[in-house]
């Protein structure tokens, strides 16, 4: 009687300890959470901006190099060949500014980029020591989980949260 006493409290014990464990697909969340959403609406307005002031600078310096061959038949060669090399030093210092430009366009989206992951990797966590998780895993492409029951899915209720934390 003792031994099965003893082994009902152990079972019980077990059992308390059991672990839950929930997951989040990745993907879905980041596709609908929507500080991420106008994040990337923001940044696809510059670039196209950035496009478009490329493709402006970059028409008017065909056509002042088209002017230029058309005045250099009618100058010496040496005179050619030092205008030339002028318009060239100005396109090519005109190339690296919007270069640099795209770059700090990236490194801004990149820079939002991450501190929304850390926002959300936050929200999951908060949302695991509140609804008692010792695990939350994350799915989706590239994720760990492979297969979890949909009860086990928390993606709409992080997402809910997230959109909510957003709109205030």
């Amino acid at each position: 009687m003792k031994k099965l006493i003893v082994f009902a409290i152990a079972l019980t014990a077990i059992a308390c300890q059991q672990n839950k464990i929930g997951y989040v697909d990745n993907v879905k969340l980041m596709d609908g959470y929507q500080e991420k959403i106008d994040v990337e609406a923001r940044f696809k307005v510059k670039a196209e901006a950035l496009t478009k002031k490329r493709d402006s600078i970059s028409q008017a310096f065909q056509i002042e190099l088209q002017a230029f061959q058309a005045k250099a038949q009618k100058m010496s060669q040496k005179n050619a060949q030092e205008e030339y090399s002028l318009l060239q030093q100005r396109g090519q210092f005109v190339g690296q500014q919007l270069q640099q430009e795209e770059q700090v366009l990236q490194q801004g989206s990149q820079i939002e980029m991450d501190s929304l992951v850390s926002k959300i990797k936050e929200e999951i966590k908060d949302y695991g020591k509140a609804n008692g998780y010792t695990y939350i895993l994350g799915g989706g492409d590239g994720g760990a989980v492979l297969y979890g029951e949909d009860a086990q899915n928390l993606t709409d209720a992080v997402l809910k949260i997230l959109n909510d934390k957003y709109k205030k």
